[in-house]
């Protein structure tokens, strides 16, 4: 089984990032199809963030963390509108994406 958590922190404010959407995909190809989406909560992480009926495979994923939204909503000019990080994963392993 393959676990995916993140936690996205606001290191300019030294506190978590509230509000931030995040969606993860996986690739199939040529295409990237969805696998779960959320918002951070209070403390920078999304609950139940991959349902627990989805099995996620070995591959390659993507997270794609709306920095824009965030950064609007705390009316700080958006220099980065969004962050992708690309990685691969195998069975078995659990893999925590932070970003900060």
């Amino acid at each position: 089984m393959i676990q995916i958590t993140t936690h996205v922190l606001d290191t300019a404010k030294g506190r978590p990032a509230a509000g931030v959407p995040i969606i993860l995909r996986k690739s199939s190809g040529k295409e990237w199809d969805t696998i779960a989406n959320g918002i951070t909560n209070q403390d920078g992480r999304v609950q139940d963030f991959i349902s627990k009926d989805t099995l996620l495979t070995s591959g390659m994923y993507r997270m794609l963390f709306d920095t824009k939204t965030y950064f609007e909503s705390q009316k700080v000019n958006v220099f980065y509108p969004y962050v992708m990080v690309v990685f691969e994963v195998e069975e078995g392993e659990k893999y925590h994406i932070p970003l900060l």
